[in-house]
């Protein structure tokens, strides 16, 4: 008969975590190289050159109020029904709960936490540098316009860069940076640019942003997946500390120190599928030869009180050991055969003896 162990969902995941990560070997980690450098240097200059092109309200702002007022969604009104929902995959939420969905598949693949990682980290410098651009220069948007050539920055706007361009380049960007292949790497770059692109011509045809807007955030989103080698050691390094992380809170939770609700809690998760389980520290350990627990002879044996052991330590005492707790091997009695018996201190006289049940009592005879 087969005993196998049944694992539940979360065990599984951090059973195949466990393992060794299984990436191909001929794929490296993405290194900071001239060509990619060179490109980095390039888009920054790209990106300085948006910024005081927008700042001294230069031909480009111009550009920006020209196609203002040529109104592309009046232009071609039957494909705003559609361009509203592609400009959803430059939504922060809806794109990172997908993206992460298939990262998530990938990390059970190869057995590591990189892919998820590598997103948290993209996402989080994403935030970091559009979301302080944004902020900083204070840009308003086309429908909130209020001087006609103006570049309308320091109003207290949130569009410059824009968020749904940049978003699109770094959240479908990551699938081509984390690609198992060669051929899949170029076939999502091209899949991601396109999205990308589309993504930032949408909201322009929308009139929500800028055309300048939508190049800054394109150069923003790029910036940030090329710098990404860079951030390489940081994602391997808290890749480490999550799983030392599990192993010390395995050593506390053998150890004891950590209460039990906790514990109960976490033992689950940290289980491994059944390649750690929870021992505490006075756990007895398990004799092999004798088929048991060590000293399981010895348990069968009346327990004996921590006060009856330290009189027995001390000279002059003898042991006074408990009796056995004796169970008996009766059935248990059902309800009508019980002895009825009178609570203490009730006023009800006591119960007489009553007779078996199926029987009827006898009655006295009265006289004729």
């Amino acid at each position: 008969m087969r005993t196998d162990q049944i694992l539940t969902r979360s065990e599984r995941v951090f059973a195949r975590l466990d393992r060794e990560p299984e990436r191909p070997a001929h794929l490296q980690t993405p290194q900071m190289s001239r060509h990619r450098v060179v490109l980095l240097g390039s888009t920054l200059a790209f990106y300085l050159a948006i910024v005081v092109a927008v700042l001294t309200t230069s031909w480009l702002v111009r550009l920006d109020w020209q196609v203002m007022f040529f109104r592309p969604y009046e232009q071609w009104p039957q494909l705003h029904a559609f361009l509203d929902y592609l400009v959803v995959l430059g939504q922060r939420g809806p794109t990172a709960v997908m993206v992460a969905a298939w990262l998530g598949w990938r990390s059970w693949r190869q057995h590591t936490l990189r892919p998820l990682i590598t997103l948290g980290v993209a996402l989080l410098l994403l935030n970091i540098t559009v979301g302080a651009v944004k902020l900083g220069l204070g840009r308003l948007g086309p429908h909130y316009a209020t001087q006609i050539g103006s570049a309308e920055l320091f109003a207290g706007g949130d569009i410059f860069p824009s968020g749904h361009t940049a978003n699109a380049v770094v959240t479908w960007g990551i699938l081509a940076y984390l690609a198992s292949t060669t051929v899949t790497r170029r076939v999502l770059s091209v899949l991601s640019a396109t999205v990308s692109l589309s993504v930032g011509a949408t909201t322009v045809y929308l009139g929500t942003h800028w055309v300048s807007d939508v190049l800054l955030g394109w150069s923003a989103g790029l910036l940030i997946m090329l710098a990404l080698p860079w951030f390489e050691p940081l994602i391997a390094g808290v890749e480490a500390r999550v799983f030392a992380l599990r192993e010390r809170l395995r050593r506390r939770l053998e150890t004891g120190t950590v209460p039990v609700p906790v514990a109960t809690a976490l033992t689950p998760l940290l289980s491994a599928g059944g390649k750690w389980q929870l021992r505490l520290a006075d756990e007895a350990p398990v004799d092999a030869a004798a088929g048991g627990p060590a000293g399981a002879r010895e348990s069968a044996a009346p327990a004996v009180p921590a006060g009856a052991q330290a009189a027995a330590a001390s000279p002059g005492h003898a042991p006074v050991p408990r009796p056995a707790a004796h169970v008996s091997g009766r059935p248990h009695l059902i309800r009508s055969e019980r002895t009825p018996v009178t609570p203490a201190g009730s006023r009800r006289p006591a119960h007489t003896e009553r007779p078996p049940a199926g029987r009827a009592a006898a009655r006295p005879a009265t006289g004729a």
